[in-house]
């Protein structure tokens, strides 16, 4: 057994404490600072939320996208840890004409209940199939060969709700000054994406402090 003088274990719990001051700094020091204006911006005009007493997030996304592919898995992991007070959405945004057809197939797969279940599919076959789905023959056949009946598709596709979501939802987004996919909106006001924060894990890093920011604030 060693034992220790007063004077030697006085400095050795100086040291001790001194060495706990040093690490609590530098966790400090790695917990990313997040700042409005660089890491996140807040909207002129805030947008209403749809659900009170939630935490509102969209995502403003184009299956086009090579940027939105490649944040998919951050988000989707993000989102599986989130309380039920989180509310998510997907909000396709088509910056020209020619891009409508991808909002239509959103909203076509999402009136027929399987949005959730082929929307990666979608991106996979653009980003790693090169399937260019720009066209509804293009869109038709691809979505028939993943085992959805073709016709219902099409009558899906061309029906008068799903134009009408696809247009609004371009509307959406020039309300909400979405000038990038992926963008993130929470809470109809705080807007981040990689490219803003400058790294997926920013961004991530970004939505977990509005997220708290945002219950603090009473979901206002």
């Amino acid at each position: 057994m060693i034992i220790l003088s007063k004077s030697k274990r006085t400095l050795l719990s100086a040291a001790i404490l001194g060495l706990a001051f040093s690490f609590s700094g530098l966790a400090t020091a790695q917990s990313p600072k997040i700042e409005e204006g660089f890491d996140y911006r807040i909207l002129p005009t805030p947008q209403p939320v749809e659900a009170k007493g939630k935490v509102e997030v969209i995502e403003f996304f184009w299956y086009g996208c090579p940027h939105c592919y490649d944040f998919e898995p951050e988000l989707n992991a993000w989102l599986k840890r989130q309380a039920k007070d989180v509310t998510f959405r997907k909000v396709p945004v088509a910056f020209r004409d020619d891009f409508m057809p991808h909002s239509q197939l959103f909203y076509a797969l999402e009136s027929m209940g399987k949005g959730d279940a082929m929307n990666d599919k979608v991106m996979y076959a653009m980003h790693k199939e090169n399937k260019r789905l720009m066209t509804e023959n293009e869109i038709a056949d691809w979505v028939a060969s993943q085992g959805i009946d073709r016709n219902t598709f099409l009558a899906t596709y061309r029906s008068f709700a799903v134009i009408s979501k696809a247009r609004a939802a371009r509307q959406m987004a020039d309300a909400y000054r979405i000038d990038g996919v992926p963008t993130i909106v929470m809470q109809g006001r705080y807007v981040t994406s990689p490219s803003i924060a400058g790294t997926k894990a920013k961004a991530i890093a970004v939505m977990d402090h509005l997220e708290q920011k945002i219950r603090r604030d009473k979901y206002k």
